[in-house]
């Protein structure tokens, strides 16, 4: 079965299969999602009259002001700043003798700072990739390699995939699943527990003559796994 909306989720499942490097396949589909929005963002639907709309009421995160500006688009940046600051100059005055003071700005910077433009886009469509991910084990029979193959699913996303899972897989099929996936996570949280504490133990001269193994970059690997693997810059081809 490949549709349109299963062509990412596949990709991002073979890429990891074939790849241990890649890690999590929903932090690199994560990932891709947030890089197309600030590509868009900055580029094409910069000036669309609608987008610009929803960019003024909800404005960014500050991980995702930092990477807009990161691409170095500061024109692109300061025309959405632009409009984006004339609106709120307005909606956070507080309005003549009548009104409660400081009432405008406390809701109107409480909501702002709950909202992201960027944030909202990727969590919609993430939402439905992991929903799509359960979909091809439930009607794609080859999907089942893939998952078994993978090398982890980090924490947060291992968590999303099962609460996915569980409300959309019969009573039948669901443990099957959740066993498949238990599996995968804890095989690879066994590995790199026993990573972590070699590494610990590179550090007593006791184990000064001893190899590393795979324990260099287990600090690393460790946060990943725990906290997901996002906000990665795009690759830049070569």
């Amino acid at each position: 079965m490949e549709q349109i909306y299963t062509i990412p989720v596949n990709e991002a499942f073979e890429a990891s299969s074939a790849d241990p490097a890649c890690g999590c396949p929903f932090c690199s589909l994560y990932n891709k999602l947030e890089n197309d929005e600030l590509e868009l963002i900055l580029g094409a639907s910069m000036m669309e009259p609608d987008v610009r709309i929803k960019t003024n009421e909800r404005g960014f995160c500050r991980t995702h002001y930092d990477m807009m500006f990161g691409r170095k688009n500061r024109l692109g940046m300061a025309l959405t700043l632009e409009s984006h600051l004339g609106e709120l100059a307005e909606e956070i005055r507080d309005g003549g003798f009548l009104s409660s003071p400081g009432q405008k700005p406390i809701k109107r910077i409480g909501a702002l700072e709950q909202s992201c433009y960027v944030c909202e886009r990727i969590d919609f469509n993430f939402s439905h990739m992991i929903e799509t991910a359960v979909l091809l084990w439930e009607q794609d029979e080859s999907f089942e390699v893939k998952l078994r193959a993978q090398p982890y699913f980090c924490l947060p996303h291992y968590r999303a995939l099962l609460v996915a899972a569980q409300h959309r897989l019969s009573k039948k099929e669901f443990p099957r699943f959740e066993g498949i996936c238990a599996e995968i996570v804890n095989r690879y949280m066994e590995k790199l527990s026993k990573d972590v504490s070699w590494f610990c133990k590179k550090f007593d001269y006791r184990y000064d003559e001893e190899p590393w193994y795979d324990s260099k970059d287990a600090v690393e690997r460790a946060i990943r796994f725990l906290r997901s693997d996002l906000h990665r810059p795009p690759e830049k081809k070569k």
